[in-house]
């Protein structure tokens, strides 16, 4: 059955030359073919890349030593309701006072829209989410969040963007392109690969749109 309204991708491409954190030689990934139609009668490719490529999904292991893998995601997590808020005229870090503008609506997985997605070139100043923020979110009994950068946080020596948000198992996409996304609710899909014992995985994201 064809869905009924629109489907909006909002995935990074992958490729060598990618956007990558910190624009990382190491970062990037390898793809490789490895047979081709000259050599055999198929075509097949091998890729390289960390887990944490492009746009993908944050599990607590990432950042807690006895954290939740991917063996414990369910896909209800993931295949669910959210919000896109946007937040286009955040600098630096988005705080608690940025979000309490905005409608946030408990029970749903938050995407924040910002300058991060008309960005095509790594910025080591991206907007990010500042600890405020996440407690915020928490306490607002939100599923995930996901942002347009591909980190959530930029430099917090500590870690506590990511600590109070899967220590609370609240769920992290990063990478997210959402410049043709407008603000408003929609169905998430943002299913990882079934990888035994991960901590994240590449995601190919979408929203459902009625």
């Amino acid at each position: 059955m064809k869905w009924p309204g629109t489907i909006i991708d909002i995935s990074m491409e992958i490729s060598e030359n990618m956007m990558v954190y910190k624009n990382r030689e190491e970062n990037k990934p390898r793809i490789q073919v490895t047979r081709d139609f000259t050599t055999g009668e198929a075509y097949e490719t091998t890729v390289t890349l960390g887990m944490h490529t492009g746009t993908h999904l944050d599990m607590p292991l990432h950042m807690l030593p006895d954290g939740e893998t991917l063996d414990d995601l369910r896909l209800e997590q993931v295949i669910t309701p959210c919000q896109v808020v946007d937040l286009t005229e955040a600098a630096g870090g988005i705080t608690q006072q940025d979000l309490e503008k905005k409608d946030i609506q408990p029970g749903k997985f938050i995407l924040l829209k910002t300058r991060n997605s008309f960005q095509e070139i790594f910025d080591l100043d991206f907007v990010y989410l500042e600890r405020s923020g996440a407690v915020y979110l928490k306490d607002m009994g939100v599923t995930g969040v996901g942002i347009d950068s591909l980190g959530i946080e930029r430099d917090q020596p500590d870690r506590m963007t990511h600590k109070t948000l899967l220590g609370n198992g609240i769920l992290i996409l990063e990478g997210l392109r959402l410049a043709d996304v407008a603000q408003g609710d929609y169905l998430l899909v943002a299913v990882p690969l079934k990888i035994k014992g991960a901590e994240a995985s590449p995601v190919r994201a979408l929203l459902l749109e009625p």
